[in-house]
């Protein structure tokens, strides 16, 4: 028997996992938290090991947000570079973090920067999937004002993933915040318009409209609970799927 057929049966053969540049800061109130870091990336080798393969987008807000700096008077397109520069420097981190425990990993940045890492081409990078590589997608869009959320979904489905995978502070989504409101109800499923029309935040308006356009789903879930990620692939554990 070969080792794939003794792994799990997942309800998903690749995905794209999206977090926030304040999730890799721990309890720190900016940069990044090397143990933090760590924690994130044996999550993504659990998922890993199952033969999943895996796409990665993460923010940068935990080191610079563009809307932020051009809300204290930069120019809006300088600054969203050096929030996707931010990503960059996320990315990196993870990449150092994934194979220091064995997961070969690629950052590909949608801006080129050939010292660093890989310019964007898509075939390439499907390629890197099929290789069982991680992929961690940088520098967003490559674009100003688009978000590193519209990021995630463009990739997720130029990689022609089954989902996204939103790994956040709490587990789903809710009508309204759970760390205010004690009487907060958390969602099972619900549809790509009701986050809309209800303002849920889950992601932001372009990202949740692309998604649905192409009927991707989107999982959101808790990434500060341990074995979180591997759970809903085995259909355990508790998220919201965002759907059609």
């Amino acid at each position: 028997m070969s080792g794939d057929e003794t792994k799990p049966v997942t309800r998903y053969r690749r995905v794209l996992l999206k977090i926030s540049g304040e999730a890799l800061m721990g309890d720190q109130g900016f940069g990044l938290h090397p143990p933090t870091v760590s924690r994130i990336a044996n999550e993504v080798k659990s998922v890993h090991d199952l033969g999943v393969e895996i796409c990665m987008v993460i923010g940068g807000g935990n080191i610079f947000r563009g809307l932020a700096g051009s809300a204290q008077g930069m120019e809006r397109t300088t600054a969203d570079y050096m929030g996707m520069l931010a990503t960059v420097m996320n990315a990196l981190a993870m990449q150092s973090a994934l194979e220091q425990i064995g997961v070969f990993t690629r950052v590909v940045s949608a801006i080129p920067m050939d010292q660093v890492c890989e310019p964007y081409i898509r075939r390439r990078a499907v390629r890197h999937l099929e290789k069982k590589r991680v992929c961690v997608f940088a520098a967003g869009t490559g674009n100003p004002y688009f978000t590193t959320d519209t990021a995630a979904t463009l990739r997720a489905n130029e990689m022609s993933c089954e989902a996204i995978f939103k790994g956040t502070k709490v587990d789903g989504v809710y009508d309204k915040d759970p760390k205010k409101h004690s009487d907060a109800v958390r969602y099972d499923r619900i549809t790509y318009d009701e986050v809309l029309q209800q303002h849920l935040g889950v992601m932001d308006a372009s990202a949740i409209a692309l998604a649905r356009d192409n009927s991707l789903p989107i999982i959101v879930f808790s990434l500060d609970e341990p074995g979180g990620f591997r759970g809903i692939l085995a259909g355990e554990g508790t998220y919201t799927t965002v759907h059609g």
